[in-house]
């Protein structure tokens, strides 16, 4: 468990692909893996996600260490004041280098995915998220993306609406066998106790396709 982060009311960790966001029965499941590691330590065993990765998604993850925090933790993510920051392997070339791209999205949870749609309805709802672009190669492009809302699958579907799938998200066009090319890299908010500063940032793993853009990301 790499922990970047901890004081006694919360954690910051990364996130494997692979492993789950929330506690579930029978599946490798952050919450789960960091109360292990805190009480090999003999420490408090509370912990509770406040935000979502998706399962393909590795990266920075905030948790909960105590119950009366959790609230503050969540309300800070509703109100969007946690800054958000991601990094995307695109297949294809952005035709802007940076942007910001406003969408209406509807979530079909019946196969658990998210469409863009043109006008508003029930289960549609609005998208907002900015991105520059830092490096590229012949067919693929390295992406940060900044996140005003957190909508399912957002990052995903967005790029790929514009004809820019992720490398390796077969759910939302790639055909490549890669593991999904997007990494959360930064988490930055104001303590909700301390009322300090709190800026994380890890970059991904030195693995394909990331290496592709070595030196594009400088923290």
């Amino acid at each position: 468990m790499q922990i970047l982060y901890e004081d006694p009311y919360l954690v910051i960790a990364i996130k494997p692909v692979g492993v789950l966001s929330e506690d579930a029965a029978g599946a490798a499941c952050m919450p789960s893996l960091l109360r292990q590691h805190f009480m090999e330590q003999g420490k408090p065993d509370y912990i509770a996600t406040v935000h979502r990765l998706d399962k393909v998604v590795g990266g920075v993850m905030l948790f909960s260490r105590r119950p009366d925090v959790t609230g503050k933790l969540t309300g800070l993510v509703a109100r969007h004041e946690i800054t958000k920051e991601y990094l995307a392997v695109l297949r294809g070339h952005p035709a802007e280098p940076s942007a910001t791209w406003t969408d209406l999205l509807f979530r079909d949870s019946r196969v658990n995915k998210s469409y863009v749609v043109q006008r508003m309805r029930k289960g549609v709802r609005e998208a907002t998220l900015d991105y520059v672009e830092l490096g590229r190669s012949e067919d693929m492009s390295l992406v940060r993306v900044h996140l005003h809302t957190g909508r399912t699958h957002q990052i995903r579907v967005q790029f790929s609406h514009r004809g820019l799938p992720l490398l390796g998200d077969v759910r939302y066009g790639s055909k490549a066998t890669c593991s999904t090319a997007l990494w959360s890299y930064r988490l930055a908010f104001r303590h909700p106790i301390t009322g300090k500063a709190v800026d994380v940032c890890c970059p991904p793993p030195e693995q394909w396709p990331w290496t592709l853009f070595s030196g594009s990301v400088s923290l």
